[in-house]
């Protein structure tokens, strides 16, 4: 398989690279935090002349034996080196049964810079806290970006035309190995069917999945509109799919917690409070979709503006949608002192089209910069201080 070194992740820990943190690389299966942590390793061995790594691979026989936490913990002990700075990298740590207690005590110790991947059925953000008692670094691994895709297949003559396989073929980079379509979708179903299973049904000791899997079906083919999980449970009633509110509650908590999903809140732009109720939900691949469920019902615009929420995402802005009078904003991205207000459009040849999508953008008074993104297939302009902006293009670019 074709490497691609993903160099802004690869930044993300290096930037924390011999803090006192537990640093836990974290995200959906398969979107290659193995390989980073790899890469990492590999970083450090060229970078820094007095490092002593100690990598354990659980999934590896060679190191079955330390699947029990006090041979862990006596492992790493043994293959400490005084005077250098020791780096211990586990991948797949879950395998180790209790392996908190094993981390926390040689966190403890103050001597080890610790690098963790592991099983989002037990590495969930939300059980982090009580797994470790000292302070962690969260590092997110989503699958690649369209500006990674380009890289992995290489630049194709038409730009557009390599986007709308992205769109499809998505960023889970293990499927591209396959030469065939049906190929790669079945790897992308395999992903999402573990996911539900190992991750969800089994660590949750779920009766069954059905209400689960057509709940997940449910929001991908709902992808950027605003739900509420009373709307859900009723429409999953009406599919005759028995259930409540309090489960579908339950059950889109577990998905977002396995990072199969986001859940983005709505801001009052006048009000400048965050709104509790009517969220929106994004996928964490757009190839999700169209393996589960090909492509019925489809609507691009909402597909374009997932796109656009995980670029926004994976460049490190905090996202909200807006909502100014009776106009929603699709994102605010906030990073520390910037703000930018983006609508997300399909086609805006027509002139109808570009208003409407353009106006809840024009009753914003701030100064800060408005963006719409669209497929364009046009340089950028400037339109009444709004930036125009080829939806493609911009995600090319990259971080």
């Amino acid at each position: 398989m074709k490497h691609i070194q993903r160099t802004s992740l690869l930044h993300s820990i290096q930037e924390v690279n011999n803090t006192p943190d537990i640093k836990i690389i974290s995200g959906i299966r398969r979107s290659g935090k193995s390989q980073l942590l790899l890469d990492y390793i590999q970083w450090l061995q060229i970078s820094e002349n007095n490092v002593n790594v100690i990598f354990i691979d659980l999934r590896q026989l060679a190191f079955e034996s330390l699947c029990e936490y006090h041979a862990l913990h006596e492992y790493v002990e043994a293959h400490y080196l005084p005077n250098m700075h020791n780096v211990l990298c586990i991948d797949e740590v879950q395998m180790c049964s209790k392996f908190e207690l094993a981390i926390n005590s040689l966190h403890s110790m103050q001597k080890y810079d610790i690098y963790l991947t592991g099983s989002n059925a037990f590495l969930l953000s939300s059980d982090l806290a009580t797994l470790f008692t000292g302070r962690y670094i969260l590092i997110e691994v989503l699958p690649f970006s369209f500006k990674e895709y380009i890289a992995y297949f290489g630049e194709s003559v038409d730009l557009q035309t390599q986007f709308d396989q992205y769109v499809i073929e998505g960023g889970f980079s293990g499927s591209y190995v396959y030469t065939s379509a049906t190929k790669r979708t079945q790897y992308v179903k395999d992903v999402y069917t573990t996911i539900l299973q190992r991750d969800l049904v089994d660590k949750y000791h779920l009766a069954d999945n059905q209400v689960l899997s057509h709940l997940g079906n449910y929001l991908m083919d709902n992808v950027s509109n605003i739900s509420s999980p009373y709307g859900i449970s009723q429409e999953l009633n009406r599919m005759e799919i028995s259930t409540n509110n309090h489960t579908i509650s339950d059950y889109i908590d577990y998905l977002c917690k396995a990072y199969v999903f986001y859940q983005v809140n709505r801001y009052d732009l006048r009000g400048k409070k965050y709104l509790q109720s009517l969220n929106k939900f994004y996928l964490a691949d757009s190839s999700l979709r169209y393996a589960i469920l090909g492509t019925r019902n489809m609507d691009y615009g909402r597909m374009y503006e997932n796109l656009v929420y995980l670029e926004l995402r994976r460049r490190g802005y905090d996202i909200y949608i807006g909502k100014l009078y009776q106009k929603e904003i699709d994102f605010v991205a906030m990073r520390r002192s910037e703000k930018i207000y983006i609508q997300v459009s399909d086609d805006i040849s027509s002139l109808e089209t570009k208003e409407r999508e353009l106006a809840p953008l024009l009753k914003i008074k701030d100064a800060y910069p408005k963006w719409l993104i669209a497929r364009t297939r046009h340089p950028e302009y400037d339109y009444q201080g709004i930036l125009i902006k080829d939806l493609a293009t911009w995600l090319q670019e990259g971080f």
